[in-house]
């Protein structure tokens, strides 16, 4: 059984899905605005919830430091770019398919 954990590496824009220490997969991710800086520290996984309306895309899961998570977006032309108010942004396809992969609880790393 995987025992994964997920980096996000705020200096190029990616998030990594880990299993121990290897790297299984990367993401392109968006991230927080010089002014509302997406948050550096160690996280786990609090909640999960699909199609949560509003600009938070197919998926959400939200993170154990309140008001941020990891979530789609309805503006795929912003990952890559500091566009949010400090959440992680991905493609849709790719939100799903990484919370199909992480359980409640996976811990995250966000790191400049």
């Amino acid at each position: 059984m995987p025992n994964y954990r997920i980096i996000i590496d705020l200096s190029d824009f990616q998030l990594y899905l880990l299993d121990v220490n290897r790297v299984v997969r990367g993401f392109p991710v968006g991230i927080g605005r010089m002014v509302t800086r997406t948050p550096v520290g160690e996280y786990t996984i609090i909640n999960k919830q699909a199609d949560p309306g509003g600009p938070f895309g197919a998926f959400w899961m939200g993170l154990s430091r309140p008001h941020y998570g990891i979530h789609g977006t309805n503006a795929p032309s912003s990952i890559g770019k500091r566009v949010s108010h400090g959440c992680i942004r991905m493609h849709n396809e790719d939100v799903l398919e990484l919370a199909s992969l992480v359980p409640i609880n996976s811990r995250v790393t966000i790191r400049l």
